[in-house]
């Protein structure tokens, strides 16, 4: 009997301290549940990550839009999307560790939260992530699961048309925008954008709904035209200020991804493109030596697109983007150098693209146009837009890409220097491109392909999700690169 006493008591204390015996099976470092703002954080996090990356797994389109070249090993700059899985990883990122993260983060917040207005601020920010996400996405392949894509119980979600999507972001967004109180708070130092301002969610939603509307200007014309006034009455960024900038770590695993690339991961084999290097040399563009290292006449080198060179004859990624409190900083040595999701330069750039169409958003595209490259170089520089317009070389460089006497189109003036602008943001800058159709890309010396002007959907879709991959192949018109989207018309 006794020896029952005794089992029964240790049983007792053991309860007593643990209070529930199946605690003792959880895993203290891989929680089961999670805050909702945790998964907030953690989606912006992988977001930019993969926005920003240099890692040639993930994000190709420094390459693609020829502001980088390789001098070792050339694949991607040739057009080689098979023999790394890149479309596959853009796929699974986005959908995997952005997308799913803030629906959970939305399912959680009426649990976190008890405050009814906090609560209609977050979920308003969290659409607007997930409307950026779906953005890229459905941009970079098209046809896309979308009503089906985050339901775990549907194993093979059927693809959606991609002008459908793109409609309802513009719904969604417009819901967003609608909802945001800017009285009230939202996530507060769990959002590392804008730290809960709402007020700066407001203004960067209607900015990309500006971004949005002109992606469609071409396929849809009316639809872009209501949308960018709408979204300028309503209100966008009117200088760097504004910027949607994401500050990463000090510390790994969550440095600015391309510091952990080229300086942790001791990549020596990129550099310059020619492209991008004899563009800014013959205006003497006062950026070349905040994008790369430059000589000592101020000018600098890029390697031929597509051929294997010596590292050290050309011009390598420095970042020189400085800050008015340190002026030495250099971005690449950085690690917790920002990352732009959304810049005013680009916007001001939407606006002359606008203003050119005949839209009612105020200004001349003369005016936007030169406010926009005024913006980038202020930001590169690390003064304010009225420093920027008043240094020597930025009253140059204006003078040689005036508006009103640079020849071409409104497409190609806006088009190259926009290109110019998104340096350091390939994925953007290669949107543009395809929109555009300029500045022209060099044809690779070893192309395994035509320009790209998507990805291919991911191999495991193709050989899992085999019938719904193939209505979406054929609908879009075949699977492969150089295959054109929908709003890419002309």
């Amino acid at each position: 009997m006794k020896k029952y006493i005794i089992a029964f008591l240790s049983v007792s204390l053991l309860a007593s301290c643990t209070k529930d015996l199946t605690s003792l099976n959880e895993d203290i470092k891989n929680p089961s549940s999670v805050p909702s703002y945790s998964l907030f954080t953690s989606a912006q996090r992988e977001l930019m990550t993969n926005l920003s990356t240099s890692d040639v797994n993930i994000n190709v389109f420094r390459l693609i839009t020829q502001q980088w070249q390789e001098t070792t090993y050339t694949d991607e700059s040739n057009y080689d999307f098979s023999t790394r899985p890149i479309p596959d990883q853009i796929w699974n990122r986005l959908y995997r560790d952005v997308l799913i993260d803030l629906e959970s983060s939305k399912k959680l917040i009426p649990t976190d939260v008890s405050d009814a207005a906090v609560q209609k601020n977050q979920l308003a920010i969290l659409d607007i992530m997930e409307v950026c996400a779906w953005y890229y996405l459905v941009t970079t392949y098209g046809n896309i699961p979308y009503t089906e894509a985050l339901n775990p119980d549907l194993l093979f979600p059927k693809y959606d048309d991609a002008k459908t999507i793109q409609d309802d972001l513009f719904t969604r967004i417009n819901a967003d925008i609608a909802t945001l109180s800017t009285g009230g708070s939202s996530f507060d130092g769990a959002d590392v954008i804008y730290n809960g301002d709402v007020a700066s969610w407001k203004k960067f939603a209607n900015s990309f709904k500006l971004k949005m509307a002109m992606t469609i200007a071409d396929s849809d014309n009316a639809k872009a035209k209501a949308a960018a006034e709408e979204a300028v009455a309503s209100g966008v960024f009117t200088a760097n200020a504004d910027n949607a900038s994401f500050e990463f770590s000090s510390s790994t695993p969550n440095t600015n991804p391309v510091w952990l690339d080229q300086i942790q991961g001791g990549r020596t084999d990129f550099v310059a493109a020619t492209t991008l290097t004899t563009q800014m040399n013959t205006v003497s563009d006062p950026r070349r030596s905040y994008y790369f290292t430059v000589d000592d006449k101020g000018a600098f080198s890029g390697g031929s697109i597509g051929a294997a060179s010596a590292f050290s004859r050309f011009s390598k990624p420095v970042f020189a983007k400085v800050s008015a409190s340190d002026p030495a900083t250099t971005f690449l040595g950085v690690p917790n150098a920002p990352a732009l999701l959304m810049d005013y330069s680009e916007v001001e750039f939407c606006l002359s693209e606008a203003a050119a169409r005949g839209y009612a958003v105020g200004g001349t595209a003369a005016e936007h146009y030169t406010k926009a490259i005024v913006g980038s170089m202020a930001y590169w520089m690390g003064v304010n837009e009225t420093a920027a317009a008043a240094t020597p070389s930025v009253v140059a460089y204006l003078a040689q890409v005036n508006y009103a006497t640079t020849p071409g189109t409104y497409k190609q003036k806006i088009g190259l220097q926009k290109w110019l602008a998104l340096y350091n943001r390939g994925w953007d800058a290669w949107i543009d491109i395809r929109k555009f159709d300029y500045p022209a890309m060099a044809v690779p010396i070893d192309f395994l392909s035509g320009y790209p002007n998507r990805l291919t959907y991911p191999v495991k879709e193709q050989n899992v999700n085999v019938v719904n991959f193939k209505a979406a192949s054929d609908a879009i018109g075949g699977n492969t690169v150089e295959t054109k989207l929908y709003w890419d018309k002309f």
